[in-house]
């Protein structure tokens, strides 16, 4: 497997503007499991305020929250996605995204960088964050 570096990304003034203007977040790839990064920075978003949608293939509630299958199955506005899968799995969820015509934020998590699928984001009008941990710097910002 090839790493790459992010070549884009959001500076720390669009991160706060992403902050103050989004209030649903689905997050693709929410674990169950409160151990793992996915539950944690979810369970943190939640507790500040923003409604979190889980999307994952098992489980029917995950932080008291429907879990759906997939983006295309939420039947309401999404603001931003919270990605926890692999590089390679962005491409069809920018894609995705794109279908929806809702998402403002496509937001990869810490250690995830795949430059081609958030070019496609952000030429379709996304705002793009990649390899950052979406707990850190909502923490970092309002400390």
């Amino acid at each position: 497997m090839e790493c790459e570096f992010p070549t884009i990304n959001a500076n720390m003034d669009e991160i706060k503007e992403i902050f103050e203007s989004v209030k649903t977040i689905a997050v693709l790839g929410l674990s169950p499991n409160p151990q793992k990064d996915s539950h944690r920075v979810a369970e943190y978003l939640q507790s500040v305020g923003y409604k979190i949608v889980p999307v994952y293939p098992k489980e029917d509630e995950i932080l008291g929250e429907k879990v759906y299958r997939s983006l295309k199955e939420i039947p309401f506005e999404v603001d931003m996605v919270n990605i926890f899968r692999k590089p390679a799995a962005l491409d069809a969820i920018a894609d995705a995204c794109i279908e929806r015509g809702d998402v403002k934020v496509f937001w990869a998590q810490k250690g995830i960088v795949n430059n081609e699928a958030v070019q496609k984001a952000r030429d379709a009008g996304m705002k793009v964050v990649q390899n950052q941990c979406a707990m850190v710097d909502h923490r970092q910002l309002n400390s």
